[in-house]
């Protein structure tokens, strides 16, 4: 019995520590997919928050990612680092606050060609303030925050 409970124990820290470590791409809990299915082109060629589609899909750092169109496709597959969102697509006014959150794909901006997200409306406005300063501390911070 005393086996047994120690086999459970050292499970237990095994699963823990390994929750810990967080995702380098923002997906949620139980999804796969990038930028909750959203187009990250989109938000550069339309100037909007678009909806991906399975149809197009591009697997890039172990995570699906969801385009509206094939010209879509091929611009991201062509360079992703140029359309992903800047810290995994996590909250950028979070890690520049030292921590991650959640981000909602419809509150968004893109900066010096780059585009960040925010968890939130609320958030978003914060982040708009002082965004320059933000990026800044954000890139101090990242990817240290993942651990």
């Amino acid at each position: 019995m005393r086996q047994f409970i120690n086999l459970i124990f050292i499970s237990s820290l095994l699963f823990s520590f390994n929750s810990f470590a967080k995702s380098a791409i923002y997906t949620g809990y139980f999804s796969s997919d990038a930028v909750s299915g959203y187009d990250t082109v989109a938000y550069f060629t339309q100037s909007k928050a678009v909806k991906g589609s399975k149809k197009f899909t591009y697997e890039y750092k172990g995570e699906n990612w969801y385009f509206s169109s094939k010209a879509h496709l091929d611009l991201f597959t062509a360079n992703p680092e140029k359309y992903a969102p800047q810290f995994g697509g996590y909250c950028a006014y979070a890690v520049a606050k030292n921590t991650t959150a959640s981000a909602d794909p419809k509150q968004w901006s893109i900066e010096d060609g780059k585009l960040y997200l925010n968890y939130d409306a609320k958030i978003q406005k914060t982040w708009l303030k002082n965004k320059v300063s933000y990026i800044d501390k954000a890139n101090k911070n990242w990817p240290s925050v993942l651990d």
